[in-house]
């Protein structure tokens, strides 16, 4: 077996695995046959654990060969016209640690829900969820045109929804499924018209010929000036919608209506650096827009300041790690816009182990947290030195908890400048449809 053939051979198996899975998976749920919770979670767990074994090994042919990057071409998908959708994957320096960080937690939530959703009856629909999740996500990270990656993309946020939405006999989680879910239609604009433009100017959809076969994080994209803004501006766009910054990150706790092993994977470990990827893999187009780079670096500052001060005043365990989620990968955006790639790739993986932890332990942590203070004779162990009181005088403290405690109008804000404008054009467009739907049946009337 050649080089070549090895490397396509891996890059397959890592995609292929949970694909199988979740199409098996899939068609017992589809045929109304429900297969044993042992079953499921052995058949997943074995699909994430090929993907595990198969990402390894090409890293480490990677690391012993001194390969920066390879592209394996499965060729064309389908031919429209001019276009064509190509099957490319492109495995280098950003790709595989993504990879391998996505497999690892995906495999260690799959472990812990087998355990946390034991005889709930949504078993094998949170698997099936899980299992789209994993299959979207390795499609994004490997994806070599853009057309993958949007492909992928997608994935993500359909199985997230869906997740938000598991109690579907409460009302609440569909709401914030929904909700989440429009949040993402908005944002996924940017991606879908900055793909378009993309082909347009670029010639092509291949990350490999637009950034003239350079190894990530470099490349010399042959775009005109103007549509670089466009398109960085695009981007950035649909980074801030998937990762939850300002001003569409008040999704991020309505998501916690999930299920505790979903909010680990999705807004704790890998679903939230989604847009964070996107940002690093474009960073050579990006590069050359100064306004995008000075927009990354502002909305990640606005992001962090606000959700440390938001998340400080949340009673609920799980919304105090969402708003922390949401500051750290503020912070990462800063660090993109400063050019610190591999900076902010390890920040991205060490927060995602961290917050996956934090999540996973957040059903336990207030239990642990009443025996501990219990065991020290009932001090208040949550109480902090007095650097608040040095550093804030008492009339900004209590103007910066009262903004905290109203989210600092972030929901009247979106829904004033976006969601309320969209609303009054779908009204009106409804209105035509009903008129022109009722002119017709008059016209038929008539005769």
């Amino acid at each position: 077996m050649s080089t070549e053939q090895f490397f396509t051979a891996c890059a397959i198996t890592i995609l292929l695995l949970p694909t199988l899975a979740f199409l098996w998976l899939g068609a017992n749920l589809l045929i109304q046959r429900r297969p044993s919770e042992l079953m499921i979670s052995r058949i997943s767990g074995t699909a994430q654990l090929g993907s595990l074994l198969a990402a390894i090994t090409i890293s480490m042919a990677m690391m012993f060969n001194h390969t920066d990057q390879v592209v394996v071409d499965l060729g064309a998908w389908f031919i429209a016209a001019n276009y064509e959708f190509e099957i490319v994957f492109l495995i280098d320096r950003l790709s595989m640690p993504f990879v391998l960080l996505t497999c690892i937690l995906t495999g260690i939530v799959g472990r812990f829900s087998r355990s946390y959703l034991h005889h709930e009856s949504g078993y094998a629909r949170f698997f099936l969820l899980m299992l789209m999740f994993l299959v979207g996500m390795l499609c994004l990270a490997m994806g070599g045109t853009i057309d993958l990656l949007f492909a992928g993309w997608e994935l993500v946020g359909l199985s997230s929804a869906l997740l938000i939405g598991f109690f579907q006999h409460r009302k609440e989680p569909v709401l914030n499924g929904l909700r989440t879910f429009a949040v993402y239609r908005i944002c996924d604009v940017g991606l879908l018209v900055g793909a378009i433009l993309l082909h347009h100017y670029a010639h092509t959809a291949e990350f490999d010929l637009v950034f003239t076969h350079a190894h990530w994080p470099v490349g010399l994209p042959d775009i005109p000036t103007a549509p670089l803004h466009v398109i960085g501006l695009l981007f950035l766009l649909a980074a801030m919608g998937k990762s939850g910054q300002v001003p569409f990150g008040n999704w991020l706790p309505r998501a916690m209506e999930g299920p505790t092993p979903s909010s680990a994977i999705f807004y704790g470990g890998i679903s939230i650096h989604a847009g964070a990827y996107l940002l690093l893999r474009m960073s050579p187009l990006l590069e050359r827009s100064a306004i995008t780079m000075v927009s990354i670096v502002v909305i990640g500052l606005l992001t962090a300041i606000y959700g440390t001060l938001v998340g400080r005043v949340q009673c609920d365990v799980k919304n105090q790690l969402a708003y922390s989620a949401m500051a750290q990968v503020g912070l990462i955006f800063v660090e993109i816009g400063f050019g610190f790639h591999f900076f902010a790739l390890l920040h991205m993986g060490g927060h995602a182990t961290l917050r996956t932890l934090q999540f996973l332990r957040s059903a336990t942590v207030l239990r642990e947290f009443n025996r501990l203070k219990a065991a020290t004779g009932g001090s208040d162990l949550s109480r902090g030195g007095g650097q608040y009181e040095f550093l804030f005088p008492m009339r900004l403290r209590r103007w910066l908890y009262t903004a905290a405690m109203r989210g600092c109008d972030m929901d009247a804000v979106v829904q004033s400048t976006l969601v309320g404008p969209l609303m009054k054009i779908a009204g009106s467009l409804e209105r035509i449809e009903e008129r022109w739907a009722g002119n017709i049946d008059a016209k038929r009337v008539e005769p």
